[in-house]
């Protein structure tokens, strides 16, 4: 039984990635003809802007990332403690809503602008556009950062101090002792956080199509929705998931490599290394470098939504949209709500059948319920790296397919345009997030009680409401409100397969930034940001008492 449940989710998971890669196996003169279209015109584009707005965001988070966490880790300056969690918060501002935000207060019709040229008396713009790809570089590199951060802080938190002060009793200079002996020891960590950073970038859609730009994610939606060709835009997607793919590869042998070994024993006495204090003008700098990205990434745009929301309030126009607001809460609620618990249950599951593989051993198809177990797994762990454009495309494809074959069993009616769809995407997506985070609780429970249990005459299906689940409590409600928090920001699955009537405020943020009406857009997006404000409290709340391993494909949560 168990073996069935395990092949019938991995099918389930696996479907719209596979979906997405049987794009080619259809045969399709016209979706060929349109690739084809697409490769001779627009596809150099969509190679190029990817490419520049890949390596300057890559570029842009290990600079400050990297340079951040080794500055709050290694060194001691004004406001360091505050810092070490300040740093996260941009962690809650989507790049879509930092992008709403910076182009309403700094186009040219903007009031920033407005009243420079009325104070001095100038004419014309003041500045370039913000729609522009350096610009989005620069918001990416502000709400991604914290990916590098939190692994780089990992890795040097420790024994980073401990080898910089050996360093300094060998005679090695100040900065010798930063390039030569803290920055390798984060090498690893940084390269991870460098491959999931360069995923989302890859994956977003709201930015880049807000800004006007030529990358993968908008060229599908454009040979989907201008084109009205699925598989054309699916073959692009299968290209996308490739380079996801390469890129979630390099991103698991850095995982591999992140293995340090740790020689200290005992506890950590008053005779330990400190981190070096600065002085003077390092220790302005070192103040600087951590406030800028707070300030710019988050404190800012936070300020001028709630100026936007209090300023255009009493105006009519923003009646129905204050009217609307409620509704499009609750969608995103109850959708949120749902997916989390639903993902929650079934990265239990999952995560207690791989605890107790062992259990089976000895009993009919053990081997293959166990790798079949593994294998849900791993293809869970990848679902988190496909943009969620992707994963709609590949429910649609084989769904339009079997609707094909079997009119007469109306699939079709039940995912698409339909709340279940929608949860399905979720499911596959986010998955991961749950999973992961129970299985690092796991980590922290001994194997030894499993075996106490099964001694006193515990069977497994005993083992997990009696023994493992308060002992989870935290890892699962971390695991509930991290995929409820992805869930509310999600933008392209929700745009593709919500039903008539079901706006979230993602998609209505981005509707309203798309058609100009920015000052609307303040309200979904200030709420987002407010409910991304959860898992950053955690992880803040986490990282005070231990300096714990962060996962990678989450990015971002110590379950402790």
């Amino acid at each position: 039984m168990l073996g069935f449940i395990g092949l019938l989710l991995l099918i389930l998971l696996a479907l719209p990635m596979l979906g997405v890669a049987g794009a080619w196996l259809i045969p399709s003169a016209s979706s060929w003809a349109s690739f084809i279209h697409l490769g001779q015109t627009v596809m150099p584009q969509y190679l190029a802007q990817s490419a520049l707005l890949a390596v300057g965001v890559g570029v842009g988070v290990i600079l400050l990332g990297a340079g951040a966490a080794a500055t709050v880790t290694l060194f001691e300056f004004p406001l360091r403690r505050h810092f070490e969690w300040l740093l996260l918060l941009p962690l809650a501002m989507p790049a879509y809503v930092l992008a709403y935000a910076y182009t309403d207060a700094l186009q040219y019709s903007g009031p920033i602008q407005t009243t420079l040229r009325h104070i001095f008396g100038l004419k014309g713009a003041l500045w370039p556009d913000v729609r522009s790809l350096p610009a989005a570089i620069v918001l990416f590199v502000l709400t991604l950062y914290p990916y590098v951060y939190l692994l780089t802080r990992a890795a040097l938190a420790d024994r980073g101090v401990e080898l910089m002060e050996a360093a300094r009793l060998l005679g090695a200079g100040f900065w010798r002792r930063v390039f030569e002996v803290a920055l390798p020891l984060a090498r690893p960590a940084i390269a991870a956080g460098l491959a999931l950073v360069m995923m989302e970038t890859l994956a977003d859609y709201g930015v880049g199509a807000f800004f006007g730009l030529n990358t993968f994610s908008t060229g599908i939606f454009k040979a989907w929705l201008v084109l009205n060709d699925v598989l054309a835009a699916a073959q692009l997607a299968s290209v996308l998931m490739l380079v996801v793919g390469l890129l979630l590869w390099l991103e698991r042998r850095a995982q591999r490599r992140m293995r340090f070994t740790n020689t200290r024993t005992g506890r950590k006495t008053a005779a330990d290394s400190h981190p070096v204090r600065l002085q003077k003008g390092l220790a302005i700098f070192a103040f600087t470098l951590c406030a800028l990205p707070v300030c710019i990434g988050f404190v800012l745009p936070v300020l001028w939504l709630v100026r936007q929301i209090w300023h255009e309030a009493t105006y009519s126009e923003l009646q129905l949209p204050l009217k609307a607001f409620g509704q499009w809460a609750w969608n995103s609620f109850s959708l949120a709500a749902l997916a989390a618990l639903l993902a929650a249950i079934l990265a239990t599951l999952l995560a207690f059948g791989l605890r107790t593989q062992h259990w089976a051993q000895g009993k009919i198809h053990s081997k293959y319920t166990n790798q079949m177990m593994v294998g849900l797994a791993r293809v869970a762990s990848l679902s988190y790296a496909i943009p969620g454009g992707i994963i709609a495309i590949g429910i649609l494809i084989p769904l339009g397919i079997w609707q094909n074959q079997f009119p007469q069993w109306g699939i079709s009616v039940w995912v698409t345009g339909s709340i279940s769809g929608m949860i399905y995407a979720y499911l596959v997506r986010f998955s991961a997030v749950a999973v992961q985070t129970m299985e690092a609780g796991y980590a922290q429970i001994s194997p030894h009680l499993d075996e106490t249990a099964r001694l006193l005459g515990h069977n497994r299906w005993q083992l997990l409401p009696r023994v493992h689940l308060p002992l989870l409590r935290k890892s699962l409600v971390a695991a509930t409100l991290l995929v409820f928090v992805d869930v509310m920001k999600e933008l392209p699955a929700t745009l593709i397969l919500r039903p008539f009537g079901s706006d979230t405020l993602a998609v209505m943020a981005y509707q309203f930034a798309r058609d100009e009406r920015l000052a609307e857009a303040a309200l979904p997006s200030m709420a987002i940001v407010l409910v991304g404000l959860i898992p950053v409290l955690l992880l803040s709340r986490a990282l005070r008492p231990t300096q714990c391993q962060t996962n990678l494909e989450m990015s971002a949560i110590c379950a402790n």
